[in-house]
């Protein structure tokens, strides 16, 4: 491959990504229906044109968002037992995680993915795949443990899991005026329903 090859194809991804990326942002907040291609070739700061070069259509680029935002929530859930530290310490580092613009914005795209009209079917199949119940069997031995080690507080661990994703998904959801990661900080104050 020649030097200019190579460059063409790193312009070629990076291009993509700078249109995903405003996608994302897009479709979380609209979605699908509620979304034209031109809206995003806005975000993206390019010309409507240009974008479908790129993607064929805005199906095509909702579908890509949707598969990659629920590989992004499984690995990212997948990972905290791993993560080092307390199981405090990990549940703090998952919520930072989670409420990250680009994680936030995945979850909604989910969200709009399982509510919204004119999702195409590759889309909600890859969204029926999506199991609420799995996010919690793999944090639920975390709280246990937690509990054992007496920095959450009682009660069944998976009630108290609900009651903590029930608060940090709205936080997400909610349209707020803090400024932008405003909830990131406030991650401790987040946790003490937990402890």
């Amino acid at each position: 491959m020649t030097q200019t090859n190579h460059l063409s194809d790193r312009n070629y991804e990076e291009r993509r990504e700078q249109i995903k990326k405003a996608a994302l942002k897009v479709f979380a907040s609209r979605g699908i229906a509620g979304t034209k291609i031109s809206m995003i070739a806005a975000e993206a700061g390019i010309s409507q044109g240009l974008t479908y070069r790129y993607f064929q259509s805005k199906e095509e680029l909702f579908t890509l968002l949707v598969q990659e935002a629920i590989d992004e929530a499984q690995t990212s859930i997948r990972n905290v037992p791993s993560l080092p530290g307390t199981p405090l310490e990990q549940i703090k580092a998952l919520t930072r995680d989670m409420l990250d613009d680009t994680h936030k914005h995945y979850f909604l795209l989910i969200q709009q993915a399982q509510t919204s009209a004119g999702v195409p079917e590759q889309a909600k199949q890859a969204v029926s795949k999506y199991r609420p119940q799995d996010t919690m069997d793999l944090l639920v031995p975390i709280f246990v443990k937690g509990q054992e080690l007496g920095e959450f507080g009682e009660g069944d661990p998976q009630n108290l899991l609900f009651l903590y994703f029930s608060v940090v998904t709205g936080l997400m959801i909610q349209e707020t005026h803090v400024g932008e990661g405003y909830w990131q900080r406030e991650v401790d104050r987040l946790i003490k329903l937990l402890t």
